[in-house]
């Protein structure tokens, strides 16, 4: 920091975890890690578009935050509709920050899987951010400081014992998709680093309800616990603002000390 108070990227210290004027994407937006960073964003300045296949949900997180929260419903797996959003966006005229949290999970041996399963995760986990990245590079290029920000996974770093190949075999290709955005975007001045979550009380985790899944996440984690979803809260706006500047094509792993031993 300078003496004037200003980063090396030019921002006031005090506005360094702020995205007054911003326009954010939150995909998978109606519910659970994307809910919660729709919020986030919202609470930090931005404007933002959210999108997910549940229209109820989403029109009840706009009712809540009021300003600033535009809800476009649709299938990410769609072509169709991730043209509508980027259409959406050009009329917005502008994206700084762009989180791609959509995402399923398969299940079962891959023995006892169809292929349309493998096929539905790929394309929702992996064919959907490659498309999203693509459609709204203009903007994304255009914009002073943005940030992509990829919802990846524990299970992108390490293996699970449990079967799902599909969401793994995604979950690690969008590490490497987060580092060679970053190479390919950085002399532009964007931003691409992936956040990699454990078990988060989700309706993908069954919100943790269940005594012993709690339990072996106390078994398995540094810190003793499941995490609390507010965990996630300062990590996202860490990537989404000026206060990480100097980082991209790197992963975030926020999971209590799952992977560190």
């Amino acid at each position: 920091m300078n003496e004037a108070g200003l980063t090396p990227a030019g921002h006031a210290h005090d506005d360094l975890w702020r995205l007054d004027g911003r326009v954010a994407l939150v995909t998978g937006a109606s519910a659970g890690l994307g809910a919660r960073f729709a919020r986030v964003l919202h609470q930090a300045g931005a404007e933002v578009l959210v999108t997910a296949r549940r229209a109820d949900l989403l029109g009840e997180l706009a009712r809540e935050r009021g300003e600033r929260i535009h809800t476009m419903p649709g299938d990410i797996a769609d072509e169709r509709h991730r043209q509508a959003l980027a259409g959406r966006l050009q009329s917005l005229g502008r994206l700084d920050v762009l989180v791609n949290n959509a995402g399923i999970c398969d299940d079962g041996p891959i023995a006892d899987q169809s292929l349309d399963d493998l096929r539905r995760v790929i394309e929702v986990n992996l064919i959907s951010v490659l498309d999203i990245c693509r459609l709204t590079a203009g903007l994304l290029l255009a914009a002073p400081a943005a940030s992509v920000i990829n919802v990846a996974s524990v299970y992108g770093i390490v293996a699970s014992r449990g079967p799902m190949a599909a969401y793994n075999a995604t979950k690690g290709a969008l590490v490497n998709l987060t580092r060679h955005l970053a190479a390919q975007w950085g002399q532009h001045g964007v931003r691409v680093n992936a956040l990699a979550p454990g078990y988060f009380p989700t309706e993908l985790t069954g919100h943790l309800a269940d005594p012993g899944f709690a339990r072996s996440i106390r078994e398995h984690t540094l810190l003793g616990r499941p995490p609390a979803l507010q965990e996630i809260d300062g990590p996202l706006l860490f990537l989404a603002t000026a206060a990480s500047s100097y980082m991209t094509g790197q992963v975030l792993v926020i999971d209590g000390g799952w992977t560190a031993v």
